[in-house]
């Protein structure tokens, strides 16, 4: 009975620390890892083990697959020089320094390692909660470095435990080979699952059997990436990314809805979820420390959480200087950032599940396990308590300047995509035959809202005459709607009609209901 009670006691979790986190206005993954961790101490959560493979096939695919679905491709390749340095050298960077903390404080050269890089990638899902609200450029950069960042961590933890444990010996040659098959196998399995979804979806022309097909994308593409031991991660990414591309082309509009209500609460409910467990599991990391005392683990939490954060910190202040000596193009100069936005970059280096799952992967016949996991676990606290307080202020003292460049091309679509139709009406009426009094009234209505559009009148005022036209139309026809409704209702309490007959009109009238509703919001 113990998984069924977690899953009510994690969805009653998950459900009270959002809505709280709303009204007090903190960070929800706050009060759901302290509340995670207050969990631990009830007798019957205290056995409640989450096993690293829960994290890592069941969590990560769905969770990366949606952040790369949802991420701007554009930007990604706009910045591609930095994306690599900050999910390859700085993931190396961040693990030499952590292990060379943790040996200076007695541990072993390979458990350091190992906990090195444990600690080394930020979370995309931490810092998709977090960075909310940063301008365009830094949202792309920490979101896109956190995705890829995780396959370089894995190499090194791979490498870092097999060393440890005796089954591998350390050579330059070997570390290389891996990084190439984690990196190449883990980036062609993607584009393998990629190819193999699009063609599925055009079998398909069900929004449940597409959307199913949609869930089984991100499993696939990990399970083929470690059947070949390559970065199950990476071919998430990279499959999401080239979907995010073709979806737009091929998904019908009922099969996007579907699928879009569907990721958003699933990663909701996976987000919050994992939050919590990452709290039991640091509840527990606390009650099995053995092998030295709570001081010295506490010591070892806070210095290297110290060199975590500083090793960034180091970074965002001395590799931009270095590659701006080396290149000085005039369009390298305009992709540069000023020295406080690095600032409040060098704060979004936030750990969360993966590290977790890295360290209770350390096999249990490894010397100091117990120490590794709890320090995980605390370095994961400071990184989510303490930098998630500090980056409000911060980002209020960089005065980072107003990101206008989404409200311009919003813009720039909506009245080219609006003059685009206007000029292709008289084609498209002509082979739907439209009546000649509908395409009347479809012009003067364009030719209004195209005045307005051409002046710059975008704004989404309710005040505005359009709008106030366009809202009186739609609540007219909601009103409407909800009349046919009730009076279908009636006529099945008065045992005219049948419930089947009720269900199929109120079908009908629910997705007009929806359509209208969408026209509203969208408007």
């Amino acid at each position: 009975m113990l998984g069924l009670e977690l899953v009510v006691i994690l969805g009653i979790t998950v459900l009270t620390c959002s809505v709280a986190a709303r009204r007090l206005r903190v960070a929800a993954p706050v009060l759901l890892l302290g509340l995670g961790a207050a969990l631990g101490f009830i007798p019957l959560l205290r056995e409640a083990e989450l096993p690293s493979e829960v994290m890592l096939l069941l969590f990560l695919p769905a969770l990366l697959y949606w952040e790369s679905l949802t991420t701007s491709l554009r930007e990604i390749r706009r910045y591609i020089r930095v994306v690599t340095l900050t999910s390859t050298l700085l993931v190396v960077a961040t693990a030499a320094g952590v292990a060379a903390v943790a040996h200076a404080m007695g541990i072993d050269w390979g458990p350091a390692w190992v906990l090195g890089a444990a600690l080394a990638p930020t979370d995309a899902t931490v810092v998709g909660v977090f960075a909310r609200g940063l301008p365009n450029r830094s949202m792309t950069l920490l979101r896109a470095e956190s995705l890829i960042n995780d396959g370089t961590a894995l190499v090194i933890f791979g490498v870092a435990v097999s060393v440890t444990a005796g089954g591998e010996t350390f050579s330059l040659g070997n570390v290389s080979w891996l990084f190439v098959l984690s990196f190449g196998g883990g980036a062609l399995a993607g584009v393998i699952t990629a190819w193999l979804a699009v063609q599925g979806r055009k079998l398909l022309d069900n929004p449940l059997h597409e959307n199913t097909l949609s869930v089984l994308t991100p499993f696939a593409a990990f399970l083929l990436a470690e059947v070949v031991h390559a970065s199950g991660v990476l071919a998430v990414v990279v499959c999401g990314l080239i979907l995010s591309q073709v979806g737009p082309r091929l998904i019908h509009a009922d099969t996007r809805t579907q699928s879009s209500a569907f990721w958003s609460l699933s990663t909701f409910l996976l987000n919050g979820s994992l939050f919590v467990l990452v709290g039991l599991q640091a509840n527990m990391a606390v009650r099995d420390l053995s092998s030295t005392n709570a001081l010295r683990g506490l010591a070892l939490v806070g210095l290297i959480s110290v060199a975590v954060i500083g090793v960034r910190l180091l970074w965002m202040f001395t590799t931009p200087y270095v590659i701006r000596a080396l290149d000085r193009r005039p369009q390298q100069r305009e992709l540069r950032a000023g020295a406080r936005s690095r600032l409040v970059n060098s704060l979004c280096g936030f750990r969360g599940a993966v590290s977790m799952a890295a360290a209770l992967a350390v096999p249990e016949t490894m010397p100091g396990r117990d120490l590794i996991v709890f320090v995980t676990a605390g370095v994961i606290t400071v990184t989510l308590v303490v930098q998630s307080l500090l980056l409000p202020p911060v980002v209020r003292w960089a005065h980072l300047p107003p990101d206008t460049q989404f409200d311009e091309e919003r813009a720039m679509a909506i009245l080219t995509s609006a003059e685009a139709a206007f000029e292709a009406m008289p084609k498209l009426a002509a082979e739907l035959g439209t009546d000649p009094l509908i395409i009347e009234r479809t012009r003067r209505e364009y030719e209004k809202r195209l005045t307005l559009l051409r002046q710059g009148d975008t704004q989404d005022d309710e005040d505005h005459p359009y709008r106030r036209l366009e809202n009186d139309y739609q609540a007219l026809r909601l009103a409407m709607i909800a009349h046919k409704r009730s009076t279908i209702v009636r006529l099945r309490d008065e045992r005219r009609i049948d419930d089947s007959v009720l269900r199929d009109i109120q079908t009908q009238l629910d997705l007009e209901e929806i359509r209208l509703s969408r026209r509203a919001a969208a408007d």
